[in-house]
């Protein structure tokens, strides 16, 4: 959803992804900077797959590479920057660091929060669809995943780490 809203908030007019290397990607520039994005179309679990073989054909170096994924262990509305972290239970992250043989990369982490209910298997929480609540912040929390996406393009990782890991779209207190 993060990447299919970035693509139409500042990607061409008409869409064209494009099938290579198990994954739909779409290239495009955002002011000065040119992006790539892509859609890993392997099973989740084996994502790097698709990533590493993309950095090669582009010749793309650790530095041009964020990798955006569901973040069990922050709440629903928070994101945060991280670079050279361990995969936890994150399985297309191992498989992403297995294949590039390292953890020094950005990752943004969008969080999804932990099941309600602690028998919920975590594959089965991840997979389902949004709620009904979570599905009304939506619009707002993409919109601040795009200003996230677009601060690191412009100005790094750094500061856009500084600006928006702290940020809570959702008052976490209500």
């Amino acid at each position: 959803m993060a990447l299919d809203a970035f693509a139409q908030g500042f990607g061409p007019a008409s869409l064209s992804w494009k099938n290579e290397h198990k994954a739909l990607t779409l290239k495009f520039a955002v002011e000065k900077e040119q992006v790539l994005l892509c859609k890993p179309q392997t099973f989740m679990n084996l994502s790097g797959e698709s990533v590493a073989p993309l950095l090669n054909y582009y010749n793309l170096s650790l530095d041009d590479l964020i990798v955006l994924h569901d973040e069990v262990d922050l709440p629903f509305g928070r994101m945060k920057f991280q670079r050279r972290r361990s995969p936890g239970g994150n399985n297309g992250i191992k498989s992403i660091h297995h294949l590039l043989g390292t953890d020094d990369y950005v990752r943004l982490r969008l969080g999804v929060g932990r099941p309600p209910h602690p028998k919920m298997s975590m594959a089965d929480w991840v997979l389902q669809d949004f709620s009904k609540e979570e599905m009304e912040w939506m619009p707002e929390y993409l919109e601040m995943i795009m200003d996230g996406l677009k601060s690191f393009l412009g100005s790094g990782y750094e500061k856009a780490a500084t600006a928006f890991n702290n940020r809570a779209l959702i008052n976490e207190e209500e």
